[in-house]
């Protein structure tokens, strides 16, 4: 291993807990720097929060795309945990508003994606340098049908993707109630992807919170059926006591903010939820832009302590 991605690999620290590096959290507007007014050279085509360690290092980048109505911010602990293991992590505000068809929120990842290699590196400091060389994509919940469709080549990118990662992905109400563009087949492992894949899955998400909503993550749309469609190299988690938006910060403010505690059920705490998926992220993460397998393996072995109880643990190759 180089010691460049030497300097992205934490120490022996629990992937499960925070890692060595200290982080800082960066909001940018399209057209103007964070910490000022003036205009960027290369203004990023859609809002960002940027979570990066604040040491001086070059590290792989993750691009993490949010659920349906929901903010990035909503994502800034959950960012502050992978950035701590040594990874700068990008979250694209998508919308705002959005019907049911992603076509455009798949647009405009791809192009947060083209514009990486030219304008990230105006909004870091010196002593932080990205890899886009070692690049993944995540997303939550609709966030994840946008992530599995972009990496299906619905649109095109410049840079190249190693990892994808979908966070309880949703493709719809229901199987024949897909939302535009599908992504599921229903034909198993059909999914032709040139990238490791790793599924996570909440035993609560395909539950009922109350009798006037649906399930956030209804059967025949949810973890189950992406993991099916999925060649190897691949993994599937299933959490089994926690909710859909469990993974979201401790406390999301706002109307929205408040309306993630209504319409899912959640399991007793956010955080045993998060930790799970910010852990799992990194050693997986590791493992496939830094060939680094100890943490993912440990953790598929029953090595490693993991802050819930899983339902499911699957590896396909």
């Amino acid at each position: 291993m180089s010691s460049a991605d030497a300097s992205a690999v934490s120490t022996k620290t629990n992937v499960f807990d925070i890692g060595r590096y200290k982080t800082v959290l960066r909001t940018v507007e399209t057209g103007t720097c964070c910490t000022s007014k003036s205009t960027l050279p290369v203004p990023p085509p859609k809002p960002l929060l940027i979570a990066m360690p604040s040491e001086a290092g070059e590290f792989p980048i993750l691009v993490l795309l949010h659920g349906y109505l929901l903010y990035n911010s909503f994502y800034s602990q959950l960012m502050q945990h992978i950035a701590s293991h040594g990874f700068i992590v990008i979250a694209p505000q998508l919308y705002t508003v959005a019907g049911p068809d992603i076509t455009d929120e798949i647009k405009s990842t791809a192009a947060t994606t083209n514009w990486l290699s030219e304008g990230l590196h105006y909004l870091l400091p010196p002593n932080v340098q990205p890899n886009i060389k070692k690049l993944g994509l995540a997303g939550h919940s609709r966030g994840g049908k946008c992530a599995f469709a972009l990496a299906l080549e619905k649109a095109a990118t410049s840079l190249k993707f190693s990892a994808l990662i979908g966070i309880d992905p949703v493709d719809g109400m229901d199987k024949g109630k897909q939302t535009p563009p599908p992504v599921l087949t229903y034909v198993p492992h059909t999914f032709d992807l040139d990238m490791a894949v790793m599924v996570i899955g909440t035993g609560l998400g395909e539950v009922k919170k109350n009798p006037l909503f649906p399930p956030c993550a209804p059967k025949g749309v949810n973890h189950e059926d992406f993991f099916n469609e999925c060649q190897e190299p691949a993994c599937h988690f299933v959490v089994k006591d926690y909710g859909h938006l469990d993974v979201l910060d401790d406390d999301t403010k706002g109307f929205r903010g408040k309306a993630t505690y209504c319409l899912c059920k959640n399991g007793k705490s956010r955080e045993p939820m998060r930790r799970f998926v910010g852990g799992i992220v990194v050693a997986f993460m590791k493992a496939y832009l830094l060939g680094d397998h100890i943490d993912l393996m440990a953790i598929r072995d029953g090595h490693e302590t993991s802050p819930v109880e899983l339902k499911t643990i699957e590896f396909l190759g």
